[in-house]
């Protein structure tokens, strides 16, 4: 029997106002059923002066935070530097290259986008977003960062809350970290 297919999330950052915030829903789903409402898929990396969150396996997505601490303390907390490291040993370490999950990360310099391909992607915008709903929550933060002149905070949750509406495997339990 194969393994059910893992649906998982909606995680965006947005710098606006000299913060930066990221948010993400708390739904994880197995086929179609929802199993837990309010996962926590963000966390503080480097002293808290990191924001991380992942979408996919949440397993995989936790290894993935574990390595990333571990290759900014060798970094001495440059968050480029220890995402370049990340990204080689992701894409050619035989075990890291079967994790099913990207990372959002976050610092008063960059926005990059991680995955096990070796992408390390630094979006035009200041805003970025991973998961089955980013696309529609990085459209709505746009839309309200060029249109508005609400907080970072209100434009992720804004946006998050119109993700919601739209896919299926994104709840409204949010979760925010903010730097």
């Amino acid at each position: 029997m194969a393994p059910t297919k893992t649906h998982a999330t909606t995680v965006l950052v947005v710098r606006q106002g000299g913060k930066i915030v990221m948010g993400s829903d708390g739904q994880v789903t197995m086929g179609q059923t929802v199993v837990k409402s309010g996962a926590r898929k963000l966390r503080r990396l480097g002293d808290g002066k990191i924001l991380a969150g992942f979408a996919g396996s949440a397993a995989d997505g936790l290894t993935l935070f574990e390595k990333l601490e571990a290759k900014l303390k060798d970094a001495g907390g440059n968050l480029m530097r220890a995402a370049v490291e990340l990204a080689k040993d992701w894409r050619t370490d035989r075990i890291l290259r079967r994790l099913e999950a990207l990372l959002l990360v976050a610092d008063r310099e960059h926005i990059l986008m991680l995955s096990g391909t070796g992408d390390i992607i630094e979006p035009d915008a200041d805003s970025a977003a991973v998961g089955s709903g980013g696309n529609f929550a990085l459209a709505a933060a746009r839309a309200l960062l060029a249109e508005t002149r609400l907080s970072a905070r209100e434009i992720v949750e804004r946006s998050l809350r119109i993700a919601a509406d739209i896919c299926v495997y994104t709840n409204t339990t949010f979760s925010f970290e903010e730097i």
